[in-house]
């Protein structure tokens, strides 16, 4: 679960990470108004769970309450496209109303999970303001790491190692060290899979700051972190995403193909799109099911997916052992009969009570295409899909 920008910063801030002073607003007044507060130059930033927030038209400099009312009202209500969105864009509902500030160098810090070595990970460089994947492939020199053990944390020899790496000494030593490990508390106690600060800037009076900021929050700890949850704003995800999590299937992930895939067990449903894409297809979602021995559950994830404009085919894959195969053919059933899947439909089912499932199936009258084994049904999904 994403946060929007004005959000991490307020969680940083409590933590104890620099951050320029601001506020948000949601009409074109309150931004101005907040512009006064600050009695100086502002900038007006559009909340969306995207970057490249500036290249869409999202960020605009105000040097007057005036000119930041009108930089609102020209970002709130607009559908903001950048290159992660795609042409559909994300809507603003709202911009964040900064302080400018004047800056001296920009660097990037952030804390992710690594999952090779099964703990988070502090990466810094030099290079701020750019996209780390960039940096990566072209200056790898300039990406410093440094470990988390969760047995001993993070210590302050390796925040330390980091900014002497990235040129942060001198004066800069100790506010830059305090605010690496402010990151990762931060990290550490709101279960997050990505703390990214880019850039970090080091401004000419002399300060580091979080001018930027990214917090994402493992959907996993909605319980431990309700506050952050109840702050959700929907509004920025796939609708399909957000309908599936309010029928209690919470895996289900939009793709760029045109076959839905319906498949119980993360595993099952990870290599039914590798088969997809062996045979030259490719998949519109991925949906693990999970053990949902409830047709009202699988007629969801069906309507779900039948749903999106553009699946062409659908390939229902399940190999029962918890889950009852006669109940996944039920709830098939209900949803091709109901129209909630006018696409081509392939079934394959095995494991528990597959007989029972197979004789649903028959005595439905519904048309389906049936396979037997897991190649033949990715190769009739694909040759379905056209």
């Amino acid at each position: 679960m994403k946060l929007h920008e004005y959000q991490a910063k307020a969680l940083l801030a409590k933590y104890g990470v620099p951050v320029p002073r601001g506020r948000v607003a949601s009409t074109a007044e309150e931004a101005a108004a907040v512009a006064s507060e600050l009695e100086k130059p502002v900038v007006v930033k559009a909340q969306a769970h995207t970057g490249g927030r500036g290249k869409g038209g999202g960020v605009k400099l105000a040097a007057s309450p005036a000119e930041a009312r009108a930089a609102a009202a020209a970002i709130i209500g607009m559908q903001l496209v950048t290159h992660q969105t795609g042409p559909q864009g994300l809507p603003v509902h709202s911009v964040l109303v900064e302080e400018q500030i004047e800056i001296a160098r920009e660097l990037y810090l952030s804390v992710i999970i690594d999952n090779s070595a099964g703990m988070p990970v502090v990466i810094a460089s030099a290079a701020g303001g750019m996209d780390i994947e960039e940096v990566a492939a072209t200056t790898p020199d300039q990406i410093f790491q440094q470990r988390v053990d969760p047995t001993v944390g993070f210590q302050g020899y390796q925040a330390r190692a980091l900014a002497f790496a990235t040129g942060l000494e001198g004066d800069l030593l100790r506010p830059a060290t305090a605010l690496m490990s402010a990151l990762v508390r931060a990290f550490e106690e709101n279960d997050a899979s990505l703390a990214e600060i880019n850039p970090l800037v080091v401004t000419t009076d002399g300060r580091v700051l979080a001018a930027d900021a990214k917090f994402s929050i493992d959907d996993n700890a909605d319980y431990r972190q309700r506050a952050s949850f109840d702050a959700r704003d929907r509004s920025q995800e796939d609708a399909r995403e957000v309908e599936a999590q309010d029928h209690g299937i919470e895996n289900y992930v939009k793709l760029d193909g045109n076959i839905g895939c319906l498949v119980n067990g993360a595993g099952l449903a990870m290599a039914t799109m590798d088969a997809i894409m062996f045979e030259g297809g490719s998949p519109a979602n991925f949906l693990d099911i999970g053990t949902q021995n409830n047709p009202d559950a699988v007629v969801a994830a069906l309507r779900i997916i039948g749903a999106d404009p553009d699946v062409s085919a659908v390939l229902v894959n399940i190999f029962g052992g918890l889950a009852r195969t006669d109940i996944i053919a039920e709830g098939v059933v209900i949803a091709k009969r109901e129209g909630y899947i006018p696409q081509p439909t392939v079934v394959r089912l095995a494991g528990t009570n597959v007989e029972a499932g197979m004789k649903v199936l028959d005595d439905s009258g519904i048309e389906l295409l049936r396979a037997d084994g897991f190649a033949e049904a990715a190769r009739m999904a694909v040759k379905a899909a056209g």
